[in-house]
């Protein structure tokens, strides 16, 4: 009698342990599904916010090439402008007074052109672009000689974090 009750014991005890393995594989995929529900990709969306620059992508996408030859030729994408349309902040990143001078020759470097990069700014409720300006500037006396001529231009400056589309063009 007493082999018969350690018997039924140990099924009684077995079905417990199937019981709690299998609950704990429940809790254990339920606690899996809650962190990917909170820290998973798409707890970063807002809603409607897919549809916010879809234009944006649109011209970047239909964006035609051209060609720039220097001493090889390569493909350059020629992005459109953004609409000019939208609010404008101009910071223009100019090089310093006493570096607009040839180092060659010590004359005054004149302005040859600039490079523009524009970044699209979301802010809720306001959009503007803010466009970066950086001048160039060349030697007139070294390029009649046709010695060296260096162009001069202030370093792009740093990308911060909250850059939602940066379009540079010349």
């Amino acid at each position: 009698m007493k082999a018969r009750n350690h018997q039924q014991r140990i099924l009684e005890l077995e079905k417990q342990v199937n019981r709690l393995e299998s609950r704990n594989q429940f809790l254990e995929e339920q606690f899996r599904l809650a962190q990917q529900k909170q820290f998973g990709a798409s707890s970063e969306g807002h809603p409607g916010q897919g549809e916010l620059f879809n234009e944006a992508e649109e011209l970047v996408a239909e964006a035609p090439v051209e060609q720039e030859e220097i001493s090889y030729t390569r493909k350059k994408p020629k992005r459109k402008p953004l609409p000019k349309d939208l609010p404008r902040e101009v910071i223009i990143h100019d090089i310093a007074q006493e570096d607009k001078v040839c180092a060659c020759c010590n004359s005054e470097l004149h302005k040859i052109g600039e490079d523009k990069a524009e970044k699209l700014e979301f802010i809720p409720a306001q959009v503007k672009v803010i466009e970066h300006v950086r001048p160039k500037y060349a030697c007139r006396a070294c390029e009649k000689d046709g010695t060296h001529n260096t162009i001069k231009q202030a370093p792009v400056p740093p990308v911060t974090n909250n850059a939602k589309l940066i379009h540079f063009h010349n």
